[in-house]
């Protein structure tokens, strides 16, 4: 089964358009590949792919700035860029050179799977020549669309092979492979310094915390390691797009706030892998039920709202709470509780809150399917609806 994501591939074609190179960002078997193909093949012999993870390929670059330079005029999609970072140099230089002779649009299409390092790659050599855009796992909207139930998503988690196997039991084994590969192939290429079995065991412990505030003595202790190293094992997950770290909002409201992050493993099916979950009774038996809901709503309504909001949480000291926060131009605009109870009641504080804040767009995300008006303002609505509500905001 093939699912469709055109608002993405809109998105790249709109990226290609407007600038030199565009950088696609996102964890391994999310579909980059799939979708650069797609945008390949519109263009015929146009277009040339190179995966960088087979040694022929890598050869075609050995001299990148001659081989590049020879494919004026084509889309040229260097897959798993991070295998080949000398290429950067040479693509400044191309794209400057072309640019001088009135060429702006998209030459090079690079995906990588890892954020932080090929993003600070990048930004070092190809500073205002570049856009990035992030392929997350599938979509609610996207689902949705190919008539996947909502629960089947949160179930599997939104890798496509995952999402669209032939039982739960397929499914969760395909996880299970997704994982050990990680550990097995990718921390030792992108960290050989870290023991993979350790951040193994990180991992799952990041599971069984989903949502919760990140402690690092805590799980330090629990590795046997430093705080130090466990925070750097924290960031690898991190620029592996593999967990999100959910920065609390820090206005100064004369509140005393909490400035720890929130943790969360970014794909549900993921989380459910980790703890050996197999299908949505084992889930709904299991106390990360809630939590693993919060996570799977948080990561849709980010991705809903795009780069034009900043997401938060928010949380005093003395326990008042809102689970997403979105800022834009420096003032929180948006507040987000998010409940998985087919009837769920709002805490009285989160209205007090949002009046501090000064918040008068305010959802309650819940697991129904219908949406209806709450008390103070408050908009009931179900997952999908408040994602398509986001994406359409101004």
């Amino acid at each position: 089964m093939m699912i469709e994501r055109p608002e993405i591939e809109d998105q790249l074609r709109a990226a290609l358009q407007r600038s030199p190179a565009v950088v696609l960002l996102g964890p391994r078997q999310v579909g980059k590949t799939t979708l650069a193909r797609a945008i390949a093949a519109g263009r015929g012999d146009q277009a040339l792919y190179l995966d960088l993870e087979r040694p022929a390929d890598r050869r075609r670059l050995e001299d990148a700035d001659d081989y590049l330079r020879a494919q004026q005029g084509r889309l040229v999609i260097l897959d798993e860029i991070h295998r080949a970072p000398h290429v950067f140099e040479s693509l400044r230089g191309i794209i400057d050179d072309r640019r001088a002779a009135g060429d702006r649009t998209g030459n090079f299409l690079l995906l990588g799977s890892a954020s932080l390092d090929l993003m600070r790659q990048a930004s070092e050599t190809l500073a205002g020549r570049v856009s990035y855009l992030e392929l997350n796992p599938i979509q609610i909207s996207e689902a949705l669309a190919a008539q996947l139930p909502v629960e089947t998503l949160w179930t599997r988690g939104g890798f496509p092979e995952s999402l669209v196997a032939a039982s739960d039991v397929a499914s969760l084994d395909w996880r299970r492979d997704f994982i050990s590969s990680y550990l097995e192939r990718d921390v030792p290429m992108f960290a050989p310094r870290m023991p993979a079995e350790t951040i193994g065991r990180l991992w799952t412990m990041l599971a069984h915390g989903q949502g919760g505030l990140l402690n690092l003595s805590r799980l330090a202790g629990g590795l046997g390691v430093t705080a130090a190293a466990a925070g750097r094992y924290i960031d690898l997950l991190v620029d592996l797009l593999l967990v999100r770290r959910l920065r609390p909002w820090s206005g100064n409201l004369g509140k005393r706030l909490v400035k720890s992050p929130k943790i969360y493993v970014r794909d549900s099916g993921l989380v459910h892998a980790l703890l050996e979950l197999e299908n949505r009774d084992a889930i709904l038996g299991h106390p990360v039920a809630g939590f693993s809901w919060e996570g799977f709503a948080v990561e849709n309504l980010i991705a809903a709202a795009g780069k034009r909001y900043q997401p938060f949480f928010y949380r005093t000291e003395d326990g008042a709470e809102i689970d997403l926060v979105f800022e834009r131009g420096g003032r929180p605009q948006i507040a987000i509780e998010i409940k998985r109870s087919t009837a769920p009641v709002i805490a009285a504080r989160f209205h007090e809150t949002c009046r501090a804040l000064g918040i008068d767009l305010r959802l309650l995300v819940y697991g129904g399917m219908e949406s209806y008006p709450g008390r103070n303002g408050v908009k009931v609505v179900p997952l999908f609806k408040a994602a398509r509500l986001l994406a359409q905001l101004p």
